[in-house]
């Protein structure tokens, strides 16, 4: 039983002691880390139970940046990441501009994203979005510099699903970056009749798509990690609205049953959902277009979820919010267009 109960992330020798009749080493544990002097009376805390259990921790989300990156904005987020410092960092994507089949410029437009992460000390994982898997070529760029594009990991017992919401078909993602160019084409010219194009239109322009084999490859993960305390799935764009067996469909089936959050980007706008019983949130931008007319939703931020032994408790941290110890936004921020209405912002 001690056995298993150590191999059971930050589970210490101290507690185990405790549970098998070892009290004094668990006292002299606690002592290390709490050592307050004599008291006469009462004292002047409320409680001894801290709120640092060894099995939490934290991680921070950031997402778009695309769709017209609002130059300095993302090294803010770098920047309060570097004075927070989470566990890792994670994405739901949109990290470059692409829309380009020239490997040298996507190759240039990775190197400038991956510098801006300079100075946030934690791992940072990569989650695609339709701005960095645009095309095969974007794919095949993505996959060498980063590797898988769909994928899993497991930390301190919560187990992460990276998923890739372009996931089609080879021949049906070449007919869609052609339709998208075209649209964008359009739009520069006259709006009005690009939304009667068929990319406009296109379901996977709006909710992506997630193959067979994907959903295969989560299917196996999930059963093979039977005891996960949590699940925490991220994604770009929000394919658990498609429902024609594209979608999410086989991977929630495998999810029934356990405790799970989903998290996506995409949309550029806050949003937040509960469905049956969890919490699916679509997260705002990180540096892309946005509206600044102060509708729901809109606003710059990253998100830090700290795990705790009952689930992810979940904090937005908007950009103009994080001052460092001098009190103001670090890297310039004072001066760039965030929720503050800062002096760049349109009026």
């Amino acid at each position: 039983m001690w056995r298993n109960l150590l191999a059971w992330p930050g589970v210490c020798v101290a507690a185990v002691m405790l549970m098998s009749g070892g009290g004094v080493a668990v006292a002299a544990d606690r002592a290390a880390a709490f050592q307050p002097p004599a008291l006469h009376g009462p004292a002047p805390w409320t409680s001894t139970r801290f709120d640092d259990a060894p099995g939490d921790f934290a991680f921070a989300v950031v997402t778009d940046l695309q769709s017209g990156y609002r130059k300095g904005v993302f090294e803010v987020a770098a920047a309060e990441l570097g004075l927070l410092h989470p566990a890792f960092i994670i994405t739901v994507g949109d990290l470059i501009d692409g829309g380009t089949e020239d490997e040298a410029k996507l190759n240039a437009e990775w190197d400038e994203f991956d510098a801006r992460l300079k100075g946030t000390h934690a791992p940072f994982f990569h989650v695609g979005g339709n701005h960095d898997l645009t095309n095969l070529t974007q794919r095949r760029v993505f996959e060498q510099r980063y590797g898988r594009r769909y994928y899993h990991f497991s930390y301190k017992g919560v187990l992460f699903l990276v998923l890739d919401t372009e996931d089609y078909p080879p021949a049906r993602m070449a007919e869609i970056y052609h339709q998208r160019a075209d649209y964008i084409a359009m739009l520069k010219t006259d709006p009005a009749k690009a939304q009667s194009l068929p990319y406009a239109s296109a379901l996977e322009a709006k909710v992506g798509e997630v193959g067979p084999d994907q959903s295969a490859y989560f299917e196996q993960v999930l059963k093979a990690h039977p005891k996960a305390r949590w699940t925490v799935l991220l994604m770009h764009k929000p394919v658990w609205r498609r429902g024609d067996g594209h979608g999410l469909e086989r991977i929630e089936a495998a999810l029934k049953g356990r405790p799970y959050t989903l998290l996506n980007g995409h949309l550029h706008r806050y949003g937040y959902a509960a469905r049956d019983g969890h919490d699916y949130i679509t997260l705002g931008t990180t540096g892309g277009e946005r509206a600044f007319d102060g509708s729901e939703g809109a606003m710059d931020h990253m998100m830090w979820v700290t795990m705790t032994r009952d689930g992810p408790s979940i904090a937005n941290l908007k950009l103009d919010g994080v001052l460092d110890k001098t009190g103001h936004v670090p890297a310039g921020g004072d001066a760039l267009c965030l929720d503050h209405g800062g002096p760049k912002c349109p009026h």
